[in-house]
């Protein structure tokens, strides 16, 4: 039987960060970059539960988590908002092609 502990949630939480981190890096549609930020925000989250469940047995770490959906929540809506008003004025996706605020 195999004891999962912290080790393995950190080496998951390390994979994950590492894989939103290449997402945000390398695509150049805006919402390529933004799953790639839900990535390493989610990566985060796992980290505080693992110290949390592993380090002191409290809930703080969840509590923290918490507060991180809620604020990647709010991140996404915001920047989807964005990345389609910035679509519908220019038709264009890609950041590289967005270089003014105005279009």
């Amino acid at each position: 039987m195999i004891h999962v502990g912290l080790t393995h949630y950190l080496v998951v939480a390390a994979v994950l960060f590492a894989v939103g981190l290449g997402c945000a890096l390398v695509r150049r549609h805006a919402i390529a970059v933004l799953i790639g930020v839900e990535l390493m925000l989610n990566a985060a989250g796992l980290n505080l539960v693992a110290f949390s469940r592993f380090g002191t047995g409290t809930l703080d770490g969840q509590l923290f988590t918490l507060f991180l959906i809620v604020l990647a929540a709010a991140e996404a809506a915001v920047v989807l908002a964005l990345v389609l008003a910035v679509h519908r004025r220019t038709r264009v996706a890609d950041m590289d092609h967005l270089d003014t605020l105005g279009g």
